[in-house]
């Protein structure tokens, strides 16, 4: 069992922590829906996927460092770092929604402010630097908005946090409020480019991975950082005066992740119904995973933020979308794992005859 573990550590898909994210998101989801027991469930499954993700990963850092540092400084593999912060400080936010006890998430926040530090500038240095760089075809894909993701995830929880202090709320509330706009412009920036990559170079069906999705995703959870803001920073005059901005800007976002659903969509069914892509289970599909569970929160946040009731339909039909989905690819990760258990076990025999 030692060595399996090892073994699965030692080929870790950088972007692991999406299936923490995903499950985060569906929990807050159904918890703002009145679904507690599912809720709750989650929210253990999650306590267990965190911890063990954090033991496969810390096991790759110390044994095979190599490895790991060849992901990060790789275009395609090397924004799934950004998983890590995401997934740290959406399960705080689901912490403190869930139980309202601010402790662990204060801790889990404290924890994603460093990994957005060290992830972000190590990162975007490297590739920066690097001489040898893929074109744009090859170097770009939805993951790269994970960066958006991480960004939009510290500002959540760090405004939820704010009802916590009876001092140094202001400063707190301006650096959730930054986080927030560095965010949008970072979106603006990356789906500028990866929109080109879709419609001006070549896409193969092969190519329209799972993190594709982000591109609704990483709108969803700016929709949802604006929406907090609005809910919960109103008590601070600066909030006040820029109301009117931060309620367009969110609802900007909102229409543009709804609008990327249909075309999502509709490339989904051309990879794996038209070109007949078989849908098996791969790490990316939490990427997938991630989008539709944010979608509704953020869709349920917005309805309250706005006061626009007719918007609470949405989310309740939704959020069967994003069960249907994280059960199919739960499934998936088991029967992976089983199956790739399986096979060392027959390697194992085999060794021994």
């Amino acid at each position: 069992m030692k060595e399996f573990i090892k073994r699965n550590a030692a080929g870790l898909f950088p972007g692991y922590f999406a299936m923490v994210m995903a499950t985060g998101a569906l929990s807050i989801a159904a918890e703002v829906l009145n679904m507690e027991w599912m809720a709750k469930g989650l929210l253990t499954i999650n306590l267990f996927a965190y911890l063990l993700l954090w033991l496969l990963t810390i096991i790759r850092l110390t044994g095979y460092r190599r490895l790991l540092l060849d992901d990060f400084g790789n275009h395609k593999k090397g924004p799934g770092f950004f998983t890590l912060v995401a997934g740290t400080c959406m399960l705080g936010g689901q912490w403190i929604i869930l139980t309202e006890k601010p402790y662990l998430a204060i801790w889990l926040w404290a924890v994603g402010i460093v990994l957005w530090l060290v992830i972000m500038y190590s990162f975007f240095t490297i590739v920066t630097v690097r001489q040898a760089t893929p074109t744009l075809a090859f170097g770009i894909n939805g993951s790269w908005l994970l960066a958006v993701v991480a960004t939009q995830s510290l500002s959540i929880l760090g405004t939820l946090l704010s009802e916590t202090l009876i001092t140094g709320k202001q400063p707190l509330l301006f650096f959730t409020l930054s986080m927030y706009l560095l965010g949008c412009m970072l979106y603006i920036i990356l789906i500028t480019l990866i929109f080109y990559r879709f419609v001006f170079l070549r896409l193969e069906h092969g190519e329209l991975t799972p993190p594709y999705w982000i591109n609704m995703g990483a709108v969803a959870i700016s929709t949802m950082a604006g929406c907090t803001l609005l809910l919960h920073g109103g008590s601070w005059q600066l909030i006040e005066t820029i109301r009117p901005f931060l309620t367009g800007f969110t609802l900007f976002f909102w229409v543009f992740g709804t609008w990327w659903i249909p075309l999502l969509v509709i490339l989904f069914v051309w990879r794996h119904v038209y070109h007949r892509y078989p849908l098996t289970y791969e790490p990316q599909q939490w990427g997938m995973v991630f989008p539709l569970a944010m979608y509704t929160i953020s869709t349920f946040y917005l309805a309250m933020a706005l006061d626009i009731d007719f918007l609470l339909a949405i989310p309740r039909y939704t959020v069967f979308v994003a069960m249907t989905a994280w059960l199919a690819v739960s499934g998936g990760l088991l029967y992976h794992v089983f199956k790739k258990y399986r096979t060392y076990r027959e390697e194992g025999k085999q060794k021994l005859h």
